[in-house]
C-alpha cells in the first residue's frame, strides 16, 4: 500500500487514479491518447496532469517530438504510486465498478475497515477532514455497491457499525 498522504492526494481528483493507470500501461502516452482513451474534456485533462506534475509524479517528456514517444512519462517517485493505481482499477474493472461507484473518500476508507468494525464517528476522525455529510454519502454508496455491510449493534438506540463485504475486501486486496 501506498502512503497515506499519497493516497489521499491521488483520490483528490476524479481522474487523476484512472490517469496515473493509464500511464503505467503504456510507459507514458500523449495528451490526444489520453482524451480519447479515457474520455475526459481538455480542460479537466490538462488540470490532472498539473495536479500529478506539482505531486512529482510525472513529467513531461525530454525528448518528445518523435509521434511514436510519449508526451508525459512517470517519474522515479511515481511509478509505486502508478503501479498502486494500475492495481486498484484492475480490480475495479473485476469488480464491475464504474468510476460513479467509488466517489473521492471511498478509496481512503476501505483500509479503515479492512479486517475492522468501526462506527461512524471513528472514521469521521480517522479520515478528518471529511464531513458528515460527504462520509455518509460514500457509506451509502460503498454499500449500494456491496462493497460495505451496515450492521446495528445491540443497543438503546441502536449504533450502525460498518465493516468491509466479501467484495469490499477484494478491493482492499488489491489496495495492499
Amino acid at each position: 500500500m501506498i502512503e497515506e498522504a499519497d493516497l489521499r492526494r491521488v483520490t483528490a481528483g476524479r481522474w487523476l487514479m484512472p490517469l496515473m493507470a493509464h500511464l503505467a500501461e503504456r510507459a507514458g502516452s500523449r495528451f490526444a491518447m489520453m482524451l480519447a482513451n479515457l474520455g475526459l474534456s481538455r480542460s479537466a485533462l490538462a488540470a490532472s496532469l498539473n495536479q500529478l506534475a506539482e505531486a512529482g509524479w510525472i513529467r513531461r517528456n525530454p525528448g518528445h517530438g518523435h509521434p511514436l514517444r510519449p508526451e508525459y512519462v512517470l517519474t522515479a517517485s511515481g511509478e509505486p504510486i502508478a503501479a498502486f493505481c494500475e492495481k486498484v482499477m484492475a480490480q475495479r474493472v473485476r469488480l464491475g465498478l464504474e468510476p460513479s461507484a467509488l466517489p473521492r473518500w471511498s478509496l481512503p476508507l476501505v483500509p479503515r475497515l479492512d479486517g475492522h468494525v468501526a462506527r461512524f464517528s471513528a472514521l469521521r476522525v480517522a479520515l478528518a477532514p471529511v464531513t458528515p455529510r460527504a462520509l455518509s454519502l460514500t457509506l451509502k454508496q460503498l454499500h449500494s455497491a456491496s462493497l460495505l455491510r451496515r450492521d446495528l449493534e445491540d443497543a438503546f438506540p441502536p449504533i450502525p457499525i460498518y465493516t468491509l463485504s466479501g467484495r469490499g475486501r477484494l478491493l482492499a486486496e488489491a489496495m495492499r
